[in-house]
């Protein structure tokens, strides 16, 4: 079996962080029976595209709504999954005194990968027209579902993730489209030898990757950083990395 080069999300991934202020103006909706949100591009500034986002185990809330917003405000008409069908961490954090934190994830894990590729396809029917390309953004959890469509027959023509969880070192030898990496120093799903690991993998394989380390954050600084100025600017730096380099692939 490949090597494993993201660990599963842990007890970690539970720390519930800022609440960061703000009005989501998204839509919420259900494609292939699975709860999304959709949020379109401020007038004018559409470019077309359509981006797939794939949030941490915080699923639908108020930080990933207002990240969802802020690749809308980037051109990109963006289009949410939540594979927790509304039983994301915090239904469980604080609440349960047992709560099996690992089991719970594994276990949304392994229906994700069930209900992902359906969802996508409908996603794609639906909105891939026009000659609208697709890119994808995964936090934590939603990772892999990046790495899939990054694949031979992935949808996706670029992707990223932040602080990445649920990796195999040949998900990154299997990469076909440009990837874009948005790392935290301290992290301990992808440490210092698991990001050079993979870094490693993707020049000897020789494919197209971007690659960003922020010092002094952990994991979860995208969704989850406090309101301080240094936090506020990592997150939106992370934010408008990933649209500038879906931006650019996608005009290829």
């Amino acid at each position: 079996m490949s090597a494993t080069i993201a660990k599963p999300s842990d007890e970690c991934c539970t720390k519930g962080g800022t609440i960061h202020e703000g009005e989501p103006r998204g839509t919420l909706t259900e494609i292939a029976g699975l709860p999304t949100y959709i949020v379109e591009p401020a007038a004018g500034s559409a470019n077309g595209h359509v981006l797939l986002f794939y949030p941490d185990v915080w699923g639908f809330y108020q930080n990933n709504f207002l990240i969802m917003d802020g690749f809308a405000d980037a051109g990109f008409k963006t289009v949410a999954i939540d594979y927790f069908r509304g039983d994301a961490v915090q239904n469980h954090r604080g609440i349960e005194p047992d709560f099996d934190f690992p089991a719970w994830a594994l276990g949304y894990m392994r229906t994700a990968e069930v209900d992902v590729p359906k969802w996508e396809e409908e996603v794609k029917a639906k909105f891939g027209v026009g000659g609208a390309k697709f890119a994808c953004v995964g936090y934590c959890f939603g990772a892999p579902f990046v790495m899939r469509s990054l694949a031979e027959r992935g949808m996706c023509e670029a992707g990223g993730f932040a602080h990445p969880a649920f990796l195999k070192e040949e998900q990154f030898t299997n990469l076909q489209k440009p990837l874009f990496l948005s790392c935290a120093e301290t992290d301990f799903t992808f440490p210092h030898e698991f990001r050079n690991k993979a870094v490693d993998i993707m020049v000897a394989e020789k494919k197209r990757y971007g690659l960003q380390l922020f010092q002094g954050v952990e994991h979860g600084f995208a969704p989850r950083g406090d309101n301080s100025p240094y936090a506020r600017y990592v997150k939106e730096q992370s934010l408008k990395s990933l649209s500038d380099f879906f931006s650019f692939w996608l005009a290829q």
